[in-house]
Parts: C-alpha cells; sequence; structure tokens
C-alpha cells in the first residue's frame, strides 16, 4: 500500500507565470515606469570626486 502525503492535486489550464516569456516592452515605456538605467555598483570615491560614470 502506498501512502501520499496529500490524495488531493492541483491542475491548472493555465502554466507557471515563470514558464512564458515575458510580453515584449518598449524601452521608453520601461523608462517611464522605472527610470534611467542605475549603475549596479556605487561609483568609488574618485569616480564621484572626478564626477566619471
Amino acid at each position: 500500500m502506498e501512502t501520499t502525503m496529500s490524495s488531493l492535486s492541483f491542475r491548472s489550464s493555465r502554466p507557471d507565470r515563470w514558464v512564458q516569456p515575458k510580453p515584449y516592452s518598449d524601452s521608453s515605456l520601461r523608462y517611464q515606469a522605472h527610470g534611467r538605467i542605475q549603475p549596479m555598483e556605487e561609483p568609488g570615491f574618485l569616480a564621484r570626486l572626478f564626477g566619471l560614470r
């Protein structure tokens, strides 16, 4: 005899969100929603001192 945690199973006709590709969004719409692209890391002391990007 096989025992399972639950006899209920969840089924959905729609696939999970992470399986679906992201819909296309125009760069201007992304800019309006999120603002300009931010750097991954903060600029160092000298970069801030001389205004380098």
